[in-house]
């Protein structure tokens, strides 16, 4: 489908042209992950101790340090603990498997209770030829490659595109590996969607060097060589 756009007026508009399968990958809850769980129900607030033990979101400030703050760490087990119930195990857990799991625990204590479970701490590196080189934090861990880079400020022009490298935690293992952002089947690869963690480094083009030392300084070079002649 490279060729597509060299015969534009040819392109059928307002239709669809291919059709792709997503690889939908839920996240899975991680140790260490910082989590904000509401509980909400008709129990009186005194004997309610789901909800004294898990702080909300303050407003205010800046709403990375809050999440921090308020959140709930999930322990190096892959476990949170609360009074009476004592330690229960989220870790790999998607997010909606989580507020299953913790409702069914709650309603032995609690009448009618409702449980919403959100992740506070995504995180994911962007590095190299990206407009702004940082750590993002998104509170929406279902990402893609292109939404996460966008999210950092986007790709810089010298990007080179076709050669992304990724750094992803595993376990106890880093993997490493490359995705070309140009190929449209790469939305239907297992790398399509962002992983907590991961590093995102983006590789100059191999006319780098020119364009942004030679080309920049052409006008320099020009009048230096004008000058000589006088």
């Amino acid at each position: 489908h490279d060729d597509e756009l060299k015969n534009r007026k040819d392109i059928p508009k307002d239709s669809v042209l291919r059709v792709h399968s997503l690889n939908v990958q839920e996240y899975r809850i991680q140790p260490l992950d910082i989590l904000s769980i509401q509980f909400e129900s008709l129990t009186t607030e005194e004997f309610d101790f789901f909800s004294k033990s898990s702080p909300s979101m303050r407003s205010g400030g800046n709403a990375a340090a809050n999440a921090a703050v308020t959140g709930i760490m999930v322990d190096a087990q892959g476990e949170i603990e609360y009074p009476v119930v004592g330690k229960v195990k989220i870790a790999g857990f998607t997010i909606f498997e989580a507020q299953k799991h913790l409702q069914e625990i709650a309603l032995q204590y609690l009448k009618d209770v409702v449980v919403r479970v959100r992740m506070l701490n995504f995180r994911f590196t962007l590095l190299g030829e990206v407009n702004g080189e940082k750590t993002v934090i998104s509170t929406n861990p279902r990402l893609t490659m292109m939404e996460a880079i966008a999210l950092g400020g986007g790709l810089s022009e010298l990007a080179d595109r076709q050669n992304v490298k990724i750094l992803r935690q595993v376990a106890n293992e880093t993997q490493v590996f490359y995705v070309d952002l140009l190929q449209e089947t790469f939305i239907e690869s297992e790398y399509y969607y962002v992983q907590q963690n991961d590093v995102i480094i983006v590789a100059p083009l191999r006319q780098r060097t020119f364009k942004r030392y030679f080309a920049g300084n052409l006008g320099l070079i020009t009048a230096t060589i004008s000058a000589a002649f006088f």
